[in-house]
């Protein structure tokens, strides 16, 4: 049935639809007039989830019949949160019924979907929130007003996501928007309900649903069942949703089915662990942990289930995402990024791993141990990037923000390469405009960024973030 707006309701959006579109049309735009006519009568579902797809391991399963999900299709340019239900398999971490939201346009069938940032989790401490910043996020579920501006953790995170961002532009901007937020501790991958017992006995077992791998199956059947399949599709996020939007994206790609599709993985790097050898692969004893943790390597599990729908992954070296992402969809555009100065992302990866860290005399050494195994970690990926076509690099030093953390958040300058006049929003481009190589480059030093003058914006988000 046709949607009527009311007058008051249908100016203001036919201004928004004037004033947002691009100077010139994208793949995947609608016509003016076009435009003007889904304000009144919404583009409907026309690639919608298959009797095949509602099957299987990990199948998309839709809310029940006569199930609110609070959805509104003329609802255009503001944050609309969608209710899913448990038959989906979505839930949060906690047990709690799981929601993402969406900002629709009338303009244009591409489409963003990016994945929050945030902790992992795999004890009491961690998952039951203990354990602040380095451990799960929102570990008591998500709000309704979550999008809401007073949410600055979510809503300004990324200009990515921000409509009338005052600095930085980028295409997806003008697009249909979906935001999913993180709660399962487990980077969007993991298929477990565990149960953590509190080591100081004082309270009850944790029962924690890490169910992050079946949120963005249900994430993905509803996006089929209600709008229209996207012309083109960026998936990104940074650090735990870097990490997710990279273990996801060829499920995700292959079930929306977009013409074009991005990925921008932003501080959140699934580094190649090989057993045996820890100096040379640190991540090693991390990866061990939470594959058990998470059930990863479970029969008919999350692992399994990627590689027999990526040929070329090898559960065993989770590092070969990026090659088996790239030799199965060579017509797609890709990209990594983060700092060679990160302290957040490489604290999570080695700090509880290795006891000389932990037990380090003093921060400046601790800082060291951390970053020499991240140095080793970050050099194997660069060159394993650099070898991929269709799959970039894009590695600066430093940012005195977030401990370094997220090249992408707040804003894209200052995630520079002064030595070779490079800003994040070249990488940008290079994956969503660009032909060719996807752009790969390295800053060999810290000092430039180091000897920048005091930024107060980003010393008061910092306290915020």
């Amino acid at each position: 049935m046709p949607v009527v707006l009311s007058t008051s309701r249908v100016i203001p959006v036919v201004l928004l639809l004037a004033l947002s579109a691009p100077a010139s049309a994208e793949l995947g735009d609608y016509s003016f007039w076009q435009g003007l006519s889904n304000l009144v009568s919404p583009p409907k579902a026309d690639n919608p989830v298959t009797p095949a797809q509602r099957l299987g391991p990990y199948p998309l399963l839709a809310n029940p019949s006569g199930f609110n999900s609070g959805f509104k299709p003329g609802n255009y340019y503001g944050w609309q949160t969608i209710q899913m239900a448990p038959q989906t398999g979505a839930v949060c971490g906690n047990g709690s019924p799981y929601k993402f939201f969406i900002n629709r346009v009338p303009n244009t069938r591409n489409t963003i979907v990016y994945l929050e940032g945030g902790g992992a989790c795999w004890d009491y401490a961690s998952c039951s929130g203990q354990s602040g910043i380095r451990g799960a996020r929102n570990p008591d579920g998500i709000a309704n007003d979550y999008m809401s501006l007073l949410n600055p953790g979510a809503s300004l995170v990324s200009p990515f996501v921000v409509r009338l961002h005052p600095w930085t532009r980028v295409k997806t901007q003008n697009w249909n928007m979906v935001y999913v937020p993180y709660c399962t501790g487990d980077i969007y991958s993991g298929d477990k309900v565990a149960i953590y017992e509190d080591p100081q006995g004082q309270n009850q077992p944790l029962v924690w649903h890490h169910n992050g791998l079946r949120n963005m199956r249900a994430v993905a059947g509803w996006l089929k069942d209600n709008l229209p399949r996207p012309t083109q599709m960026l998936t990104t996020g940074c650090s735990a949703g870097g990490a997710g939007s990279l273990t996801n994206y060829a499920n995700l790609r292959q079930d929306m089915a977009p013409d074009r599709g991005y990925l921008i993985n932003d501080s959140g790097p699934v580094y190649s662990a090989l057993a045996g050898d820890n100096q040379a692969y640190p991540s090693y004893p991390l990866q061990t942990f939470i594959r058990q943790a998470w059930g990863l390597d479970a029969p008919q599990g999350p692992l399994q289930y990627l590689q027999a729908r990526l040929p070329g992954f090898n559960r065993n070296d989770l590092g070969t995402l990026y090659s088996a992402l790239s030799s199965n969809l060579p017509g797609d555009r890709m990209g990594h990024t983060h700092f060679w100065q990160d302290l957040n992302y490489s604290s999570y990866s080695y700090e509880r791993f290795y006891p000389e860290i932990g037990s380090a005399p003093d921060q400046a050494t601790r800082e060291a141990l951390i970053k020499q195994r991240w140095a080793t970690d970050t050099t194997r990926l660069r060159s394993q990037l650099a070898s991929l076509g269709n799959v970039g690099g894009y590695f600066p030093q430093f940012r005195n923000v977030n401990e370094s953390h997220c090249t992408s958040i707040i804003e894209f300058a200052n995630a520079d390469i002064q030595e070779q006049n490079l800003q994040l929003d070249n990488f940008v481009s290079s994956v969503l405009d660009g032909s060719g190589q996807v752009l790969d480059a390295s800053e060999s030093s810290d000092v430039a960024d180091r000897n920048k003058p005091f930024n107060l914006l980003y010393y008061l988000l910092d306290q915020l973030l």
